[in-house]
């Protein structure tokens, strides 16, 4: 997707989104029993650490494993309040 010279998140948020749509990023796949993690923001207080990376990767575990054993998964992300965590 061509850049203008300015920075204008709206036009290309809303190319990203129209293609996350089209490739059904937001549906669930498989076709088993329904599993969903709503991926909870890090509550970024201070310095990252090993803790906030062990948080998602407990949730991808668990997740890959749900969608490997059949089950129809869905991991969607999520924001802070303000959208900035």
């Amino acid at each position: 997707m061509p850049l203008s010279a300015s920075f204008e998140p709206g036009s290309i948020e809303s190319q990203c989104y129209a293609r996350w749509q089209r490739l059904g990023c937001f549906k669930p796949s498989g076709t088993g029993a329904p599993y969903c993690i709503l991926l909870p923001p890090p509550n970024v207080t201070g310095t990252l650490h090993m803790g906030h990376a062990f948080q998602q990767t407990i949730m991808d575990a668990l997740i890959r494993h749900a969608r490997m054993s059949g089950r129809r998964t869905l991991w969607q992300g999520g924001t802070d309040h303000a959208g900035i965590a």
